[in-house]
């Protein structure tokens, strides 16, 4: 074995989680590099070109909140923004982005490039090396051995990846990209229990012959709105999407080819999405349907590849020719690239604490599609919390762990360590119980003083932060202790269908109003400072929600009472009285720390938690005593 160079932290795989990894440990001061197979893949967006959406969008703004790139990067390779669900309540708005594919992963590589206390490397890493439970570095497919206190592993779907198309299959990480076999194997030996997923894509089309004269074309937000709370303006060209559908003829073609399917003649074995399905998914398990949305995204701002959003398959390629020409607006469609399917190994969440570390190998941590999620945004947030608590392991500082009330982040991990997940998790509005306190337009005000605190946030933006906060907090003062009285108001009020006041009235409780908006208060008393158009959104929604919102954190202190217990970590679940085998199974298999992460294992009972409550009691008592 060669001997390489010595590092405080190595990142092994280059893709959404691993980028904000390295970030997230070089920015903190620790000496890192940053693995890759192919640097001219680094960041590189394997399904569609978009970031945020639904609950994702979320995770982006947090992710720009504690300090990592991914907002900034979109907001630099962006070609169209929309926000979504705006006919719904703001708790569930979410901001989605078409990106250049290209520009994302140059912008991000040259990020990377550029910051201080980073190396980036092209190589395969073969095997995690540790001594007396921890950690001590990797080695390479040339035979050379790296040192390090602290390792990563971020490497998407290509742990044992196999690519199937039709009944054909071979071994890849992506299309046209080599696996990593020796590296599951290795994990394996660290006594780490691994499973087998899948996901897919769809194929990519030539825009030269797409008819997008008959097609509905979509276009985004005028002006684009940004990801990031650093960027003041989107100077991209910004391009549509169009909307096509399935019909009968495409699901008569896709029953017919069943047999032909990996999927369905049983060659793949690895659990697929539930929550994306393939065509051949959604046309078998929703016969009912005659048609399934289609969404052709733009793969960039130079190219004619357009990305066939609502049909990943991973059928034979002379079956996927028939099925997309017989798509409306696609009859001459050439296929760019066939759509397939990827099974690849993963390894089982709840082994890991939630600082992301495992709880086999003490600095090694895991992030991204290795442990279980689907999704660029998914894998971001986690490499960004892993790189920043492998850097509190090694700077002796406490880890990050964000609770279920202050984040989506915390969510997402909290789901994958406690409950685990045996299909590709994604995060969705709804996994989040206090999701009026978690919206996307207060994700700064949540997260930034946690992000300057750990030391990812610069003074000169966190100034900024506090400029914000507080002109929020003087204008909902303002609009609490300001009365407006009828001959001031209700000439504007009248005009906006709302009812005229008969006595002085506070503009908080004017803007409670269903039909009025701060907008329009505004008309009747303008602030003294002016509010940019988001912290108006905030305003507007801390006071018409507030009742619910009060609710909620109300909620958050009774759960902290639980978060609060402890559970002793040398607790003999086999000694508790009452519980059933299943339940201790459950118990030792994720190990709780708190009671409240106890209570949000599947199948532990509430009486299953008295019993442990009460064990634990007990035992104090029995201490006192002594």
């Amino acid at each position: 074995m060669i001997s390489g160079d010595e590092y405080d932290v190595i990142v092994i795989g280059a893709g959404h989680a691993g980028c904000e990894a390295a970030l997230a440990t070089a920015r903190l001061g620790l000496h890192t590099c940053l693995f890759t197979m192919n640097l001219d893949t680094i960041a590189q967006m394997s399904c569609n070109p978009a970031i945020g959406g639904l609950a994702k969008g979320h995770l982006v703004r947090e992710i720009d909140a504690l300090g990592g790139e991914m907002a900034r990067v979109t907001d630099r390779a962006g070609i169209q923004f929309r926000i979504l669900n705006r006919s719904k309540g703001p708790a569930v708005w979410s901001l989605r982005a078409q990106a250049d594919r290209l520009l994302y992963r140059l912008a991000m590589r040259q990020v990377l490039e550029e910051q201080t206390n980073l190396v980036i490397k092209q190589a395969q890493v073969e095997e995690i090396l540790c001594s007396n439970g921890r950690v001590t570095g990797v080695r390479t497919s040339l035979g050379v051995s790296h040192r390090a206190r602290a390792v990563i592993v971020t490497t998407g779907t290509f742990l044992r990846g196999l690519i199937h198309i039709g009944l054909d299959s071979h071994e890849a990480g992506r299309a046209g990209e080599f696996p990593a076999i020796s590296l599951s194997d290795s994990l394996s030996k660290l006594g780490l229990k691994l499973g087998r997923l899948k996901t897919g894509t769809p194929p990519r089309l030539d825009a030269k012959s797409i008819d997008f004269s008959i097609l509905d074309k979509q276009w985004g937000d005028d002006p684009p709105p940004p990801f990031s709370h650093t960027t003041r303006e989107i100077t991209n060209p910004q391009l549509p999407c169009y909307i096509t559908y399935t019909n009968e003829e495409t699901h008569k073609l896709i029953r017919e080819n069943l047999d032909r399917s990996p999927l369905y003649s049983g060659k793949i074995t690895g659990i697929g999405p539930r929550y994306c399905p393939s065509i051949e998914d959604k046309v078998v398990r929703f016969a009912e349907r005659h048609r399934h949305q289609v969404f052709l995204e733009p793969e960039g701002l130079k190219t004619t590849e357009y990305y066939a959003n609502g049909i990943s398959t991973s059928l034979p390629f002379d079956v996927q020719i028939k099925m997309v020409r017989s798509i409306r607006g696609l009859e001459e469609a050439e296929i760019m690239r066939p759509g397939y399917a990827i099974e690849y190994d993963f390894v089982y969440p709840t082994q890991l604490k939630h600082s992301l570390e495992t709880r086999q190998v003490q600095g090694l941590f895991l992030a991204g599609q290795i442990n279980g999620t689907s999704g660029y945004e998914e894998a971001a947030a986690q490499g960004l919390m892993a790189g920043i608590n492998a850097a509190n392991l090694l700077l002796e500082r406490p880890p990050l762990i964000l609770g279920r009330d202050e984040a989506y982040i915390g969510v997402l991990i909290d789901d994958l360590v406690t409950k685990g997940t045996s299909e590709p998790y994604r995060m969705f509005t709804s996994r989040a119980e206090f999701r009026l306190l978690l919206r996307h337009d207060n994700a700064d005000l949540r997260l930034t003083e946690k992000g300057y605190r750990i030391g990812l946030i610069d003074e000169g933006r966190y100034s900024s932060f506090l400029k914000k906060k507080e002109g929020i907090g003087k204008e909902l003062r303002r609009l609490k202790d300001t009365r407006v009285t009828p001959a001031e108001s209700n000439s504007i009020l009248v005009a906006a269908g709302s009812t005229p006041l008969k006595e002085p009235e506070t503009l908080e409780q004017l803007l409670k109003r269903p039909e009025l908006s701060y907008s329009i208060l505004k008309k009747i008393s303008p602030p003294v400072e002016i509010l940019t158009e988001e912290m108006e959104r905030i305003v507007e929604t801390e006071v018409k929600y507030h009742g619910y919102i009060m609710r909620q954190k109300a909620m958050v202190q009774r759960m902290k009472k639980l978060e609060d217990a402890t559970i002793p970590d040398d607790i003999d679940y086999e000694g508790v009285a009452g519980l059933s085998k299943e339940v201790i199974a459950k118990l030792k298999e994720v190990r709780p720390e708190t009671i409240g992460q106890a209570s949000r294992i599947p199948g532990v009972t509430p009486a299953a938690i008295a019993l442990i409550m009460l064990a634990i009691e007990k035992k104090k008592r029995t201490k006192r005593a002594v």
